[in-house]
């Protein structure tokens, strides 16, 4: 999540990656796929993008 409560989210990452930081909450795999779809950029360290099959595209 962004820094408010109105900030569209940053990023997106994998329930258990450790780089996620503090302002997050958990999303459904399809708010994910989504999101990613969306440009919400995945994490470069847990990969969000390979977990789900996800490719440009």
């Amino acid at each position: 999540m962004g820094l408010n409560r109105n900030s569209p989210p940053v990023q997106v990452h994998q329930g258990d990656c450790w780089n996620s930081g503090k302002r997050t909450r958990g999303i459904s795999l399809d708010e994910a796929r989504r999101a990613i779809a969306e440009s919400v950029k995945p994490c470069d360290v847990c990969r969000p993008d390979s977990a789900l099959g996800y490719l440009d595209g």
